[in-house]
């Protein structure tokens, strides 16, 4: 049996804060950007892994500041 997990564009939503608004999903999918998914009929679906692997594909790294650095060290 198959152990993946699927979200709708609502839970994607969702799990976003409703910063990604279901129909930016929409426009994204049919300008094929964004995250991952796949059509099963009519119904929109988007792997949890898919999701995880966008996540870390957009996780943007900041450098600790030299201040913070010197602060801590002393």
């Amino acid at each position: 049996m198959d152990d993946r997990k699927f979200l709708t564009a609502e839970e994607v939503s969702q799990r976003y804060r409703g910063s990604i608004s279901v129909g930016t999903l929409r426009n994204w999918r049919a300008m094929r950007v964004g995250p991952a998914f796949i059509k099963v009929g009519k119904a929109v679906l988007y792997p949890t892994e898919g999701l995880d692997a966008w996540d870390q594909k957009n996780t943007v790294s900041c450098r600790a500041s030299k201040r913070l650095t010197m602060n801590i060290s002393e």
